[in-house]
C-alpha cells in the first residue's frame, strides 16, 4: 500500500540535533530535499485536525484600538495609550488575552506532535522546542490556518504598531521573520547579551495563567548609561523594542517560559541606522500593508 504523504513524513530520517546546531551541509539538504513532501503532509494533517486561529485571542482593548485604527488612521493614539514604556526604546503591553490564550498554545501543541519534522531555531543552542514560523524559513510550520494567523498578527498588528512607536522603521519593515521558543529549567540556561538583525523585535509571552516558571527574564542594556534592568514577562504580555537594543534572557530557574519572537527588517536585511532621521509620516502611510515581494531571505 502507499504510504501517504503524512505518513512519509513521518517516518523520514531526519538530521541529528549535534549536525543542526553545527549547520552542517547535510542539514540544509535535508530541508530543500524534503521541502514538497512537509508541505503535503502538513495539507493531510490539518484537513484531520480543524482548529480555528483568528484574531479574537489577541488582548480586547488592544483589539478594538487596532481594528478602529484601520478603519480610522486618526485614532491610532488609542494603540499608542496601551504601550507603557518601561525602559528606555523598550515598551510593554497585553498583547494576548491569557483566558483566551490556550487556543494557540493548544494549537502549537498539536503540531508539535504531528510527527512532521519542524526546524528549530539554530541560533538559540539549548531551545529545546519551537519552531521556524516564517514561510521563508526552511523547515516552518506550514500550515494554512498557522499562516493565514501569522501574517494577521505581522501585517495587521506589528507592523502598524512598531511604526507608531518607532518611526524610522518605516520603509525598514517589508519583511517578516519569527520563530517560537521554549526555554525549560534544567535543560535551558540563559542567551547571553546580544542584538537583534532587526528593524523591530516583538516578544511575546505565550506562558497560560498557570504556568508558573522563575527566572529567565529578559535584562535590557542601556547603551548611553550601561544601565541594566530585568523585566519579567506576563502571560500573554509583549516587549517591543529597536533590534539594535542589547538584551539578553536570563537563566530559567524553575517551569517553562514560551514565546514568540518576531522581526520586522528591509529588503535582504536592511535595517535603520542607530539614530537615524525619524521622519514624519502622515498617520493613513503608517496603517498600511507594503506591497514588496519576499526576498526569500531568512536571518538564520
Amino acid at each position: 500500500m502507499t504510504q501517504s504523504a503524512l505518513e512519509r513524513a513521518r517516518a523520514v530520517e531526519r538530521p541529528t540535533r549535534e549536525a543542526m546546531l553545527q549547520r552542517a551541509p547535510q542539514v540544509a539538504q535535508f530541508w530543500n530535499d524534503n521541502q514538497e513532501l512537509f508541505k503535503h503532509a502538513w495539507k493531510e494533517w490539518e484537513q484531520a485536525n480543524q482548529t480555528a486561529l483568528d484574531a479574537s485571542v489577541h488582548d480586547d482593548r488592544l483589539r478594538a484600538a487596532v481594528e478602529g485604527a484601520w478603519k480610522d488612521p486618526a485614532t491610532e493614539g488609542e494603540v499608542k495609550k496601551l504601550w507603557e514604556e518601561v525602559f528606555p526604546g523598550v515598551y510593554k503591553t497585553q498583547f494576548f488575552d491569557p483566558e483566551r490564550l490556550f487556543v494557540l498554545r493548544s494549537y502549537l501543541d498539536s503540531v508539535a506532535d504531528a510527527g512532521i519534522p519542524l526546524r528549530p531555531p539554530y541560533g538559540i543552542s539549548l531551545n529545546r522546542g519551537g519552531a521556524m514560523l516564517d514561510p521563508r524559513s526552511e523547515g516552518h510550520l506550514g500550515t494554512s490556518a498557522f499562516q493565514t494567523f501569522y501574517r494577521d498578527l505581522m501585517n495587521t498588528y506589528m507592523r502598524p504598531i512598531s511604526r507608531l512607536l518607532f518611526p524610522d522603521v518605516m520603509g525598514y519593515d517589508t519583511q517578516t521573520f519569527g520563530f517560537s521558543i521554549q526555554w525549560q529549567a534544567d535543560n535551558d540556561t540563559s542567551l547571553r547579551p546580544h542584538s537583534d538583525a532587526s528593524s523591530v523585535t516583538l516578544n511575546i509571552n505565550l506562558n497560560l495563567p498557570d504556568e508558573a516558571f522563575s527566572g529567565s527574564a529578559v535584562s535590557f542594556i542601556d547603551p548611553a548609561s550601561r544601565r541594566v534592568e530585568k523585566l519579567h514577562f506576563e502571560p500573554g504580555t509583549a516587549l517591543i523594542h529597536h533590534g539594535s537594543v542589547p538584551h539578553a534572557s536570563e537563566p530559567i530557574t524553575e517551569g517553562q517560559r514560551s514565546n514568540f519572537v518576531l522581526w520586522l527588517y528591509g529588503q535582504n536585511g536592511q535595517i535603520p541606522h542607530p539614530g537615524a532621521f525619524a521622519p514624519t509620516i502622515d498617520p493613513r502611510a503608517r496603517w498600511t500593508v507594503p506591497t514588496d515581494p519576499s526576498d526569500r531571505f531568512a536571518p538564520f
